[in-house]
């Protein structure tokens, strides 16, 4: 890593739940186009490439690894490593292990920590600010961002700025942490000019991070610090080791930036938004002449400052004002703007009800593609099944289900037990309950075909892999 390149850490760990029934653990918002038509995560990525940048480190859930790499090769960023999380432990375990793997290759490492789902729309504004941060972290600060409130928002903590710092122009001391305020309080922030929105964003070199979650965090540390001697590389992937889950769960707000000395803040006007809820979208999203912002196929009808966005299906809303419609395959939100904080107890409930649209879509993405369940019925169902080009799924078996495919686009290669088959548009295979098999897509278009299942039991867990291309067990 050449000598004092900012290396961008991106925190993919979140899901997103005020933005149901969208983002849902299985696929969360930043992996969806919500404020331009790259993902969250793209555009993350995006604002940290270029000279003077190095390669991205995306920290996620090993969940989603193969979204996370795919979404990556789609953005033309090479070279990155995804970290692999065994456990979610917040924000400051994962900076440290960043911290770790940077300083191996350079402790003077200039990291530039930030979320993968916020948006942000003055590029060139963030960028000047963060040459203000990275100057001041090479003095030894640990720097903030601190965005220049619009409103008295409720939904997020604040920063006061203290005195400015004499070794580093355009950056404050930080005077105080305030956690998120009622609304009178955040009222009399705003008007008091001191105060700044804490955007979760930071800068500062690898040896400072380390020194004072050291000094600060030593359990934490020694916990991450095993992870990191214990991980496994694979293909771009880190795992880190299972002394990860070990390690407090703590942001780095909580574990250092409200107890270190070195602790400063940026103040910047970017238009960021956190994209927290569906008003958060809405307020970021290009509008009508009456407030409407839509997204998909959406038609209104007197209906003033609204949010409507649907994943297919026509939605239609009329004589409704400050009122939130998403239409997804399997679910339908409708909700007034100013209780899209309640979105999370609402998904809450569905859980308790042991609701799977709470969690997962329809769609299940995968690293060679993915499918979808059309019609389910007692002992068989439908899906449809998409296989990139050049990709395969495992050789595996199924004790309690027999398959019918049928290639509606493209061309695959079936292995049947010792048969190697090979299948164009129109044309079908049955796979016997117990028999070995694999699809494989050696086109150079994308393969879709659709599968009938039958059987007794029809569960994902009804699955034997003998081999994987992708390390799956």
């Amino acid at each position: 890593m050449p000598q004092d390149r900012v290396v961008p850490v991106v925190l993919s760990g979140g899901v997103g739940t005020r933005l149901w029934p969208l983002s849902r653990e299985g696929y969360p918002k930043q992996f969806w186009p919500l404020t331009s038509g790259q993902s969250m995560l793209q555009e993350t990525v995006g604002r940290a490439t270029g000279p003077g940048f190095a390669a991205p480190m995306v920290i996620c859930a090993e969940a989603h690894r193969f979204l996370v790499a795919e979404q990556l090769r789609e953005a033309g960023v090479a070279g990155g490593r995804i970290v692999l999380e065994p456990a979610a432990r917040n924000s400051a375990p994962a900076i440290a292990a960043a911290a770790l793997l940077a300083a191996e290759e350079d402790p003077h490492a200039l990291l530039w920590v930030m979320a993968a789902d916020a948006a942000i729309q003055d590029l060139p504004a963030l960028h000047a600010a963060l040459e203000r941060a990275a100057a001041a972290a090479r003095a030894g600060h640990i720097v903030a961002f601190g965005m220049r409130p619009t409103r008295a928002e409720t939904g997020f903590g604040y920063i006061e700025a203290g005195a400015a710092l004499a070794d580093a122009p355009g950056v404050s001391a930080i005077a105080s942490f305030i956690e998120k305020p009622d609304l009178a309080r955040a009222q009399a922030l705003l008007e008091g000019g001191r105060h700044l929105w804490n955007a979760g964003m930071f800068v500062a070199r690898a040896a400072s991070l380390l020194a004072e979650l050291e000094r600060l965090q030593p359990e934490l540390v020694a916990s991450v610090r095993a992870a990191v001697d214990g991980a496994s590389r694979d293909l771009d992937f880190v795992r880190l080791g299972p002394a990860f889950a070990g390690a407090p769960s703590i942001s780095i707000d909580y574990a250092v930036m409200e107890h270190t000395a070195h602790a400063a803040v940026v103040p910047a006007d970017l238009g960021w938004s956190d994209v927290g809820s569906w008003d958060a979208l809405w307020q970021v999203s290009p509008k009508d002449g009456r407030g409407n912002a839509t997204q998909g196929p959406v038609e209104l009808l007197d209906a003033d400052h609204c949010y409507v966005r649907s994943e297919g299906i026509l939605t239609t809303v009329v004589g409704l004002k400050d009122v939130v419609v998403v239409a997804t395959e399997d679910a339908v939100l409708a909700l007034h703007r100013d209780r899209a904080q309640d979105v999370k107890k609402l998904v809450d409930q569905l859980k308790a009800r042991k609701r799977p649209e709470a969690a997962a879509h329809r769609r299940m993405y995968r690293p060679w593609g993915h499918y979808e369940g059309l019609i389910q019925g007692d002992r068989f169902q439908v899906k449809k099944i998409l296989v990139r080009p050049g990709e395969k799924l495992s050789l595996q078996k199924h004790y309690h289900r027999a398959e019918h495919w049928v290639v509606v686009n493209g061309t695959a290669i079936v292995e049947r037990d010792a048969e190697r088959i090979l299948l164009r548009e129109n044309e079908s295979v049955y796979l016997p309950l117990g028999c070995v098999h694999r699809l494989e897509n050696p086109g150079m278009i994308p393969l879709t075909l659709i599968e009938v299942q039958s059987g007794a039991y029809l569960g994902e867990d009804d699955i034997v892999r003998f081999e994987d291309t992708y390390g799956r067990a």
